[in-house]
């Protein structure tokens, strides 16, 4: 079933006028949604030059273990010449990819936060990778750039 949104929590958000950090929940987009996705494709693709990605093509798929609605879901990524060319959420099977990575939901949104370093989450047992560890480790600061702009995105876990 790809490309199906969280909707655990999107029922009240557009109700709801709190504020939290100067954005209201309706602001926010949720966590792995369409427009969530839709928003980092167009911020991702916006921001990250092919130069700042070193011209680099790859694809990852993040495996999202024990999420809040109890389903499985996914986040795919998948750069061509340093331009990223599609962003995929869902649940089910991922798209192939070059990386699969693999770990619980709070902590690809803790990374997506800004609060714990992918690379830290890799390194102490958080994630789990499936792939070439040597690229990867060469793709660190790809993937730091990835994430910083996803950090930027105002979202509702």
């Amino acid at each position: 079933m790809r490309a199906r949104a969280f909707v655990f929590y999107e029922r009240d958000l557009n109700s709801r006028q709190h504020k939290a950090g100067g954005i209201t929940m309706a602001d926010k987009h949720v966590y792995l949604s369409e427009s969530w996705r839709d928003e980092a494709l167009k911020r991702l693709q916006a921001e990250l030059t092919p130069e700042k990605m070193n011209n680099v093509t790859t694809s990852m798929s993040n495996i999202y273990k024990n999420c809040p609605d109890g389903v499985e879901h996914f986040l795919f990524l998948a750069c061509e010449d340093g331009k990223v060319t599609r962003v995929e959420t869902g649940t089910g099977e991922p798209p192939e990819a070059v990386f699969r990575i693999i770990g619980n939901y709070e902590t690809f949104a803790r990374i997506s936060r800004a609060e714990l370093g992918a690379q830290r989450a890799l390194m102490t047992g958080k994630l789990k990778l499936k792939g070439n560890l040597t690229k990867a480790l060469r793709l660190a600061a790809v993937s730091d750039r990835l994430n910083k702009v996803l950090a930027q995105i105002p979202t509702q876990y």
